[in-house]
């Protein structure tokens, strides 16, 4: 059997053409989280752990936009029919953002300046955590055309603005 695993680390975003996002209606990640925040659906944002041994305190995480995503997949699948080997491919950056840096993001595109609330760390989040998509680069040609937790954001709130929800 041919197969190609495509591991995702944190997907934000929305197609820039506004066709689809990454959203749904329960989701509590953070990029949704604070946009509800500035869209006035949320009072506060959570940010859980200002401790951690990182350079603000708060988690590291690995950001990719929605699209890229979807590109990954068209290459996968050309891979696969190119009669390529079962192979599982990680899919991020390869950095991280700080729940801090992705909060300022939110607040600089929406124009909106959201109360954040800090509350202890969850049981079993690490520090950081990013990708190493070298694999991903190497045999699928996969290259992340969105670089900034900026541009990922803009294009969600770009889809949805002050309205956002899902």
């Amino acid at each position: 059997m041919q197969y190609a695993v495509l591991r995702y680390f944190n997907v934000g975003g929305a197609d820039k053409g506004g066709r689809a996002g990454n959203y749904k209606k329960n989701d509590t990640t953070l990029i949704k989280s604070a946009l509800e925040c500035a869209a006035g659906k949320r009072p506060h944002l959570n940010i859980y752990g200002t401790d951690y041994p990182t350079a603000d305190g708060t988690c590291v995480r690995d950001y990719i936009h929605v699209s890229d995503i979807a590109a990954a997949h068209v290459l996968a699948l050309e891979y696969l029919m190119g009669g390529g080997k079962p192979d599982i491919f990680n899919l991020g950056l390869g950095r991280g953002f700080s729940v801090r840096e992705i909060v300022a993001a939110a607040k600089k595109i929406t124009g909106v300046n959201f109360r954040e609330k800090e509350a202890p760390r969850r049981e079993g989040d690490p520090a950081a955590i990013y990708a190493n998509a070298e694999k991903a680069g190497g045999v699928l040609g996969f290259m992340p055309k969105v670089n900034t937790p900026e541009e990922i954001i803009a294009d969600a709130w770009r889809q949805n603005g002050p309205k956002f929800s899902v």
